[in-house]
């Protein structure tokens, strides 16, 4: 870990993807969920990372006692990091999440192609490719994408490749917004 940071571009941030037991235990506070948020700090210190990105698992509906379980561990999360992201799972709705999410001071992610931009001032947005982690964006795809974030109003927004071409796609995505 010394070594990524070590070797990363200056000015590059670290972002953590939060142990896969969190969302498994349904973001219920326990013994498991706190063992992998001290293991997820310790990365974290290491890195000189500031923030940390928790996904929902499929199964994670977007009920009212899910959504009062995952305000309270955001919040209890936003405690440790200075930025807190919340991927839903397929099946909520994007600005609903929003709100929900900063309520408590955290971030919802989405796919600007797929969920449209967000409202608020700060934004996360996560791209997995367009037919998930293994493929690859089209330059149409790449063109469209810098179109949308140019239209946004956002004072502060993340775009994050997760796809196997993620180095590609976002040289080419920098690329098409002439920065």
């Amino acid at each position: 870990m010394r070594r990524w940071r070590r070797e990363a571009p200056e000015g590059f941030q670290f972002a953590l993807l939060g142990p896969r037991e969190i969302g498994q235990e349904g973001f219920r506070d326990g013994k498991v969920i706190e063992t992998a948020l001290k293991s997820i700090e310790a990365v974290a210190e290491e890195l000189l990372a500031k923030c940390a990105v928790f996904v929902g698992p499929p199964e994670f509906a977007a009920t009212k006692a899910n959504k009062g379980i995952l305000r309270e561990f955001l919040g209890g999360v936003k405690k440790r990091f200075e930025r807190v992201v919340f991927e839903p799972p397929q099946g909520w709705d994007p600005d609903e999440c929003d709100e929900l999410v900063s309520d408590v001071g955290a971030l919802a992610a989405r796919d600007p192609l797929t969920a449209g931009l967000s409202k608020l001032k700060v934004a996360y947005y996560r791209l997995h490719g367009p037919a998930g982690h293994k493929s690859r964006y089209e330059d149409p795809a790449i063109d469209r994408l810098a179109e949308i974030a140019r239209g946004a109003k956002h004072s502060d927004a993340t775009y994050v490749f997760t796809n196997v071409d993620m180095f590609a796609d976002a040289k080419r995505f920098k690329k098409a917004l002439k920065l």
